[in-house]
């Protein structure tokens, strides 16, 4: 169990907006927003949720850690695939309701389960009032069945 904890957001805005105190505020599942980027090139990985606890780890380890809305559970990235994200910067927005990872990735350097590299491999076209998605290409650089069994 982590042993850091957080203050209560502060309902000053300007302290919150312009102070040093750092006081996440978690929405009314007790989740924060986290978007993640690769810290050498920007490319866009992944967004996930974290609860206090899981942003705890994440700053006590180092290592990007998450809560599972589908399993309801915590989750350290990388545990089962062995693509760790480690912690190059962590920023948090304006009103400190999200937040942003700049992570370097380890292993096979994928983060999406489908084995790719980022979770964003594929490009919304909007043509004619309608939308359609298209694959960039990317491959995967695992085999998804391999790791995750049963899925």
């Amino acid at each position: 169990m982590p042993s850091l904890t957080f203050p209560p957001a502060d309902a000053d805005k300007t302290m919150l907006e312009e102070g040093s105190v750092f006081s996440p505020r978690f929405d009314a599942q007790g989740l924060l927003t986290a978007v993640v980027t690769d810290a050498s090139d920007g490319m866009p990985l992944m967004v996930g949720h974290m609860n206090a606890e899981a942003l705890a780890l994440t700053i006590e380890t180092g290592i990007a850690h998450y809560w599972s809305r589908s399993r309801k559970a915590l989750w350290k990235k990388g545990e089962t695939s062995g693509n760790f994200q480690h912690i190059v910067e962590l920023r948090t927005d304006c009103d400190q309701d999200a937040l942003w990872l700049r992570v370097k990735v380890s292993g096979h350097d994928a983060t999406c389960h489908t084995g790719r590299r980022s979770c964003f491999y594929r490009t919304v076209e909007l043509a004619d009032g309608s939308a359609r998605l298209r694959s960039d290409a990317d491959q995967p650089l695992f085999d998804p069945k391999a790791v995750y069994p049963g899925k």
